[in-house]
C-alpha cells in the first residue's frame, strides 16, 4: 500500500476513536483533519486522558475495503501528531532509529528493517495508547475475577447439549450452594445407533482407582460478566457455552484432590508413581481391539511417488523397522463385518530437562483418562520426548535409554513415553543437510513423521504443546473440532482459513462470512494444487474445472488432513520473521522463495497419516520449509484439505468487530497475512490481551487464578473467601507457563523484543 491504512479504535460500548495519518511516498505526513478544523477545534483544549469515550461509526477505510456499521460519530478525533507528547513509560522504543521510506517503495528489506520505518513505529504507539488508556474502562478486563457466585443462564442450552448432563446425588462440594452435574459427551456406546452403524462392542475401561473412569463434573451456567467471543464461537462446534469449570471438580479425580484405591478391604491413597498409564491404555485397547484395525499394515503409499526417491525410501524403510520402544500396540482383531473405527494418537511434545509440575501431571492424567480410557482406545496418548544431549547413543544402549527415561520423565508416564533424538531423525532424512533446516526449531515435524511411520495404525495425530490448557472436556473439544472440519466445503476454504472469523463483523459463518470471502477473493482462489514441475500432487483432483461450477459441495464429509486452531495465512510480505525459510522446492525457473506456502502461529494441530506420509517423502527429497509452515505448505502443494477451526477466543478489551478486523485482518482482501499482518515483526503486541497466541497475558493470569493462585491482585485463599471460587467456561488457553503456586504480589507479564 502506498499509504498507511487508517486504524480505528472502537468498542462495543463507549469508546475513543483513534485515527492514524497516512504517509505519502515521500514520507511526509498528510493530515486528514487539522487540529484547527471546526470539527476538532471544540475539543482542542481537552486533555486526552480526560476525554470521555463515545461509540463511533467508521468512515470507509481505503486500506481495508469495508465500512463499519453506522453508529454515533465521536465528537473528537486523534491522529499520530496528537500523541506527540504522550508516551508509554513501559515502552523502551525511541525515534532515534528510523529508516526512510515506506513498506511498498520497492526497497528490499528484512522484517526487522520494516519495523524501523516511521509508519510501523506510529502503529505501535497507537496500539500502546489504545490498550493503555482503555485499561480501566468498565467493559475492560471482564475475563478476570469470575466465580461460581455469578452464574447465569444455567438452563440455556440445546436439547442435544442437555443430554450430556446428569445429576449425581452423591456429589457435594462445601464451597458452593449449587452442585455440579456429570458431563458425558461420549456416544451412546453399544446403543441402537452404535450397533446400526456397524461398530464393534465397546468395553469400558478402568482407571488408576481400579474402578471405571468416572464422568467429569461441571457447573451449569456462565459468569454474568464473562464477555462474548471476539474470534470464533461456540455455536460453530455445538460446544455448550453455558458451562463453568472449577478446579476441584475438574481436576480433583486426577490428583488435585486425594484419590483412593481399594486395597484389600480398605481404601488407601493412590501412589501416582506406581500407576502405569501406558499399561492402562494398552489393556484398554486390548479389550476393545475388535473395533479397530490394529494390524499395523498401513504402509506409506507415496514412497515411490517420485522416481528419484526409491533408493531413499528403501533406506527409510530399513530405519523404520527398528524395534519401537513402545511395544504391544499391534493387536490382531478378528475380521468381520464390523466397521473399523479410526484411531488418533496425541503426542505431548516434551524434552529432557523439563520439570513436571503437579499440574502438568494432573493434565496428562486427564488427557489419558478422557481421550483414551473413556473411549476404549479411540485415542492413545504419548509423551514424545526430545533427548537433547546428542552425545548419548540412547538407541544403541537399552540401559542408557532407560536411564534417560527415568531421569527425565515421571515414573507413572514411562510406559507411554517415546524418546527421540536429533541424530535418529537425521539418519532418516539424509537429504536434509542444512544444519539450521534440520534443527528441531525448524524441523519439529521430523519426529512426528518418524512416529507415524513407526505407528501406521493411527489415521490422525494431534501435535500437542505442553503449555496448552483447555478448561473444558478434552474429548468434547477434539470431536467437535473434527466434526466441524469434516463438514467444511473446499470452495474458498483456503481463503476462509487465512483470516480471523469475527462474529460481530462477519456475521454467520456458513452464510455471510462465506459470501464476504467469496466477494473479496473472486477468482483469486485456490482450486486444486498449484502447477509446479518439481511437485507431484497426491491429493484428490477437483471434481469440476472451476470453483464457479461447484456449489460448496466438494469436500463436505471429507476428513481434514490438517486442522489448525489459528489462521492458515500466506506469509509472503507479512514480515513474519521466518517466512523465507525454504530449502529445496526449486529448479532453474523457480526460486525457493517463490514457493506458494502457508503458515500458522502455534503448532497445536491435528494432522492426517496421508499428509504425514507425503511430508516424509518430501523431506526424503531434501524439500523442506520451517516448522510452522511445513504441514500447511505440503498440504497446499499436494491438494489436501486443511481447516482453521475458529475456536472461541476472548480478549481483555471490548474491541468492536470492525476495529478487530482492521487490526487483525489487514491484508488486501481482508486476510490476516500479507502486508500489515499482525504476525509481522513488531506487530504482535496486538495479541497481548487475547486468550490464544504464542505470547499473551490472559492465559497465565486466568489459569493461575483458576488454580487458586494469586496473580495481579486476583485469586488466592483470601480473595476466594470474599468473592467465591473461580470458574471458567470451556476455553483454550495458550501459553501457560510455570503452573505452580505463585508468591504474594505475583503479576504475569507480557514481554516482546520489539513492540
Amino acid at each position: 500500500m502506498a499509504a498507511l491504512s487508517l486504524y480505528f479504535l472502537v468498542f462495543s460500548g463507549p469508546s475513543p476513536r483513534l485515527h492514524i495519518v497516512p504517509y505519502t511516498k515521500g514520507g511526509n505526513t498528510v493530515k486528514q483533519g487539522s487540529a484547527k478544523d471546526t470539527k476538532n477545534n471544540q475539543h482542542d483544549e481537552k486533555p486526552l486522558s480526560s476525554t470521555r469515550p463515545e461509540d463511533v461509526a467508521l468512515k470507509p477505510d481505503p486500506g481495508h475495503h469495508h465500512e463499519e456499521p453506522t453508529g454515533t460519530r465521536a465528537g473528537w478525533e486523534i491522529d499520530i501528531d496528537d500523541l506527540t507528547y504522550w508516551s508509554d513509560p513501559d515502552d523502551p522504543e525511541t525515534n532515534d532509529d528510523v529508516l526512510p521510506g515506506y513498506e511498498t517503495d520497492g526497497t528490499p528489506r528484512e522484517a526487522g528493517d520494516v519495523a524501523r520505518l516511521q509508519h510501523e513505529k506510529d502503529l505501535r504507539k497507537m496500539w500502546r495508547y489504545a490498550y493503555k488508556t482503555t485499561a480501566k474502562l468498565a467493559n475492560s478486563n471482564l475475563v478476570y475475577g469470575n466465580t461460581l457466585n455469578q452464574l447465569i443462564q444455567k438452563d440455556n442450552r440445546t436439547e442435544e447439549q442437555s443430554k450430556c448432563l446428569r445429576e449425581d446425588p452423591n456429589v457435594k462440594f462445601k464451597f458452593n450452594d449449587d452442585q455440579p452435574v456429570r458431563f458425558n459427551p461420549y456416544p451412546d456406546y453399544n446403543g441402537d445407533e452404535w450397533k446400526k452403524n456397524g461398530h464393534g462392542p465397546y468395553v469400558p475401561c478402568k482407571g488408576p482407582t481400579g474402578e471405571f473412569v468416572e464422568d467429569l463434573l461441571v457447573f451449569r451456567g456462565r459468569p454474568a460478566r464473562w464477555p462474548q467471543t471476539k474470534f470464533g464461537g461456540y455455536d460453530l462446534f455445538g460446544i455448550d457455552p453455558n458451562l463453568c469449570w472449577e478446579r476441584d471438580s475438574r481436576l480433583g479425580q486426577y490428583g488435585l484432590q486425594e484419590m483412593k484405591k481399594k486395597v484389600g478391604g480398605s481404601y488407601k491413597p493412590i501412589d501416582w508413581d506406581n500407576v502405569n498409564w501406558g499399561e492402562l491404555q494398552k489393556h484398554c485397547l486390548k479389550q476393545n481391539a475388535a473395533r479397530f484395525d490394529m494390524t499395523m499394515s498401513k504402509k506409506n503409499p507415496y514412497l515411490n511417488n517420485y522416481t528419484e526417491n526409491h533408493q531413499k525410501a528403501t533406506r527409510s524403510e530399513y530405519i523404520k523397522t527398528e524395534a519401537p520402544k513402545i511395544k504391544g500396540r499391534s493387536i490382531g482383531a478378528k475380521q468381520g463385518q464390523i466397521t473399523k473405527e479410526s484411531r488418533t494418537a496425541l503426542l505431548l511434545r516434551s524434552y529432557t530437562g523439563m520439570k513436571y509440575t503437579d499440574n502438568d501431571r494432573q493434565v496428562i492424567r486427564a488427557l489419558v483418562s478422557e481421550l483414551s480410557l473413556k473411549t476404549g482406545g479411540q485415542y492413545e496418548v504419548f509423551l514424545l520426548v526430545h533427548s537433547k544431549n546428542q552425545s548419548l547413543p540412547i538407541f544403541d544402549d537399552d540401559e542408557l535409554y532407560q536411564t534417560v527415561l527415568k531421569d527425565n520423565v515421571p515414573a507413572e508416564f514411562h510406559g507411554m513415553t517415546v524418546l527421540w533424538s536429533d541424530h535418529q531423525v537425521w539418519d532418516v532424512y539424509p537429504a536434509l543437510t542444512d544444519e539450521y533446516a534440520r534443527a528441531v526449531h525448524s524441523a519439529q515435524w521430523l519426529s512426528v513423521q518418524k512416529f507415524s511411520q513407526d505407528h501406521p495404525q493411527f489415521d490422525h495425530i494431534w501435535n500437542w504443546e505442553m503449555d496448552f490448557r483447555y478448561t473444558g472436556h478434552h474429548y468434547d473439544l477434539l470431536e467437535k473440532l473434527s466434526a466441524f472440519a469434516k463438514k467444511q466445503p473446499r470452495k474458498y476454504l483456503w481463503e476462509r482459513n487465512e483470516r480471523y472469523y469475527i462474529p460481530e463483523y462477519h456475521g454467520d459463518y456458513d452464510t455471510s462470512f462465506r459470501e464476504d470471502v467469496a466477494k473479496k477473493r473472486g477468482n483469486k482462489t485456490v482450486w486444486g494444487p498449484p502447477d509446479l514441475p518439481f511437485v507431484k500432487p497426491v491429493g484428490p483432483k477437483p471434481p469440476v474445472a472451476s470453483h464457479e461450477e461447484d456449489n460448496y459441495e466438494w469436500g463436505v464429509g471429507e476428513e481434514a488432513d490438517f486442522i489448525s486452531v489459528g489462521p492458515i495465512f500466506d506469509p509472503v510480505d507479512s514480515q513474519w520473521i521466518i517466512s523465507n525459510h525454504v530449502w529445496g522446492y526449486s529448479d532453474e525457473n523457480h526460486k525457493s522463495t517463490d514457493l506458494p506456502r502457508r503458515t500458522t502461529i502455534v503448532t497445536q494441530s491435528r494432522i492426517s497419516k496421508r499428509l504425514l506420509d507425503i511430508m516424509h517423502v518430501e523431506n526424503l527429497r531434501g524439500q523442506h520449509v520451517a516448522s510452522e509452515m511445513t504441514a500447511q505448505t505440503v498440504a497446499l502443494l499436494h491438494g489436501l484439505k486443511t481447516v482453521f477451526a475458529p475456536h472461541p477466543v476472548f480478549m481483555d478489551r471490548d474491541w468492536k468487530g470492525g476495529f478487530l478486523n482492521n487490526w487483525f485482518n489487514p491484508g488486501p482482501d481482508g486476510e490476516s497475512g500479507g502486508r500489515g499482518s499482525p504476525f509481522g515483526w513488531g506487530r504482535e503486541r496486538r495479541f497481548q490481551g487475547t486468550t490464544w497466541y504464542y505470547r499473551a497475558e490472559p492465559p497465565n493470569r486466568l489459569y493461575n487464578n483458576w488454580m487458586g493462585w494469586v496473580d495481579t491482585n486476583i485469586g488466592g485463599i483470601d480473595w476466594e473467601k470474599k468473592h467465591g471460587r473461580p470458574c471458567l467456561p470451556s476455553v483454550m488457553l495458550h501459553p501457560i507457563k510455570n503452573t505452580q503456586p505463585t508468591k504474594p504480589g505475583h503479576k504475569s507479564e507480557f514481554e516482546l523484543a520489539i513492540g
